[in-house]
């Protein structure tokens, strides 16, 4: 594997929640408060400007873009007349919502911060929220430390979750009716925090990746046609 890398793009606030769809990169740049695409030669457009600090993207199966407001701790989705609210999670999320991953059936999965990490409280356990395509929320998953950044396997049984400062992936089971199950442990990252994506998901972080080798790869994510999103804390640089 050719482990080269070139900077594709500067001078950004906090990018956050990559997902590749249609031949090209859609993340958030979090403080800047905007959502942002990018190709792979370096050719950046804002698609929207926000008010709240955007979080995860998604997309329904009608292809209506969905994203999350953070400290609102709701899921908007995007229209012709703007962005309408799709779901409330401020009953279920105990602190600022972070990213989120939508399966090819429009559910969606959102994370949270759990507490108040720039409070300076101690981390504490947390859930996933389970978003219906009709905006019906429900706690699907508990016991997970600050989960930022999921991915759904291609055939859509497996969901992965990031526990930032677990420093672990973690995997649950998908059921028929979009809960989550039998939760195991993916792999352990030890403080080495990673992205690789397919079409439209992501386990996202924004700390530096280095490290490649089979302890930070499992079955289900396929490895041909990968790209990296590396985000370094430093410099704020996407870098494939």
């Amino acid at each position: 594997m050719n482990s080269d890398t070139e900077i594709l793009l500067a001078g950004l606030a906090f990018p956050e929640s990559p997902r590749w769809r249609e031949n090209r990169l859609w993340f958030t740049d979090q403080h800047a408060r905007r959502v942002l695409t990018v190709t792979l030669d370096g050719q950046m457009e804002c698609q929207l400007e926000t008010e709240d600090l955007p979080g995860g993207l998604g997309w329904l199966p009608d292809g209506t873009l969905l994203l999350v407001a953070m400290t609102e701790r709701k899921v908007y989705r995007l229209t012709e007349q703007g962005l309408i609210l799709h779901a409330d999670l401020s009953s279920l999320a105990p602190f600022h919502c972070n990213d989120m991953v939508v399966a090819a059936n429009g559910r969606a999965y959102v994370g949270n911060f759990g507490y108040d990490l720039h409070g300076g409280e101690s981390p504490v356990a947390t859930c996933l929220v389970l978003v219906e395509p009709d905006g019906h929320c429900s706690i699907t998953a508990s016991g997970l430390i600050f989960p930022n950044g999921s991915v759904i396997t291609s055939d859509g049984s497996t969901l992965i979750v990031a526990e930032t400062f677990a420093s672990r992936l973690t995997t649950f089971t998908i059921g028929e009716d979009g809960s989550l199950h039998t939760p195991r442990l993916w792999a352990d990252l030890n403080n080495l925090p990673v992205s690789a994506f397919d079409e439209g998901s992501s386990p996202a972080s924004s700390r530096s990746f280095r490290k490649k080798g089979p302890r930070c790869l499992s079955s289900g994510i396929p490895r041909s046609d990968r790209i990296l999103f590396i985000v370094s804390a430093k410099s704020f640089q996407l870098t494939v």
